[in-house]
């Protein structure tokens, strides 16, 4: 019986995270640069970091969220700002593109620095107000009205669905790496990162 439930919250939860979005687009671009060192902290961060705020919509933050509107308005200014320059820094790579070489795997001088990465990561997940509202608040209220123990099933069933999305979008862009020994190739990533990046910085920042 609480497989169910379980089932429910993965479905839920991929419904939400399965799309193109800043923190996906990061992941993304990570995990094709190919060093563990960098790509496993990020997934690690973006999973925890979910989970945490899973849970504490279970628990019934969403409340606080709901009656703190003023937090909720200074992470939106910082987090378009945030944005807006890194698709601006986006933007400009289309200009100079990369050339992933087979070396660079195992080279860590080459690509985005394991802290850079690190703080990034961070920086995407939680100055970004939607995701508070995405997952404290609708997947918290979902939870809560699946009974006192079935919630907590569901709630590991949607902590599940991060987990296996992000160490799958990570770890598995090595799979396109081929693809992006070619600078065309990394000019096409930078532009959509780009778009995505500012397209969402606007969003904040215009309070959408």
């Amino acid at each position: 019986m609480h497989l169910l439930p379980a089932l429910f919250g993965l479905l839920t939860g991929l419904s939400l995270i399965v799309a193109i979005g800043a923190q996906n687009a990061f992941v993304l671009r990570t995990g094709i640069e190919g060093r563990f060192g960098v790509v496993a902290p990020v997934v690690v961060i973006c999973a925890v970091s979910d989970a945490v705020l899973i849970v504490a919509g279970v628990v019934g933050v969403g409340a606080l969220v709901d009656a703190a509107p003023v937090a909720l308005v200074v992470i939106r200014v910082v987090g378009a700002a945030f944005l807006l320059g890194y698709g601006l820094l986006a933007a400009r790579r289309v200009f100079r593109p990369a050339v992933l070489l087979a070396s660079d795997a195992s080279d860590a001088s080459t690509g985005l620095s394991a802290r850079r990465a690190v703080l990034t990561a961070l920086a995407l997940t939680w100055l970004n107000p939607h995701v508070y509202l995405d997952t404290i608040v609708f997947l918290g209220s979902v939870a809560n009205r699946q009974g006192p123990d079935e919630r907590w099933w569901w709630a590991a069933g949607a902590v599940l669905a991060s987990c296996l999305w992000f160490a799958g979008l990570g770890f598995g862009a090595r799979i396109l790496r081929p693809v992006f020994a070619r600078p065309s190739a990394w000019r096409v990533l930078d532009a959509l990162i780009a778009v995505v990046m500012i397209a969402l910085g606007l969003r904040l920042a215009l309070g959408a």
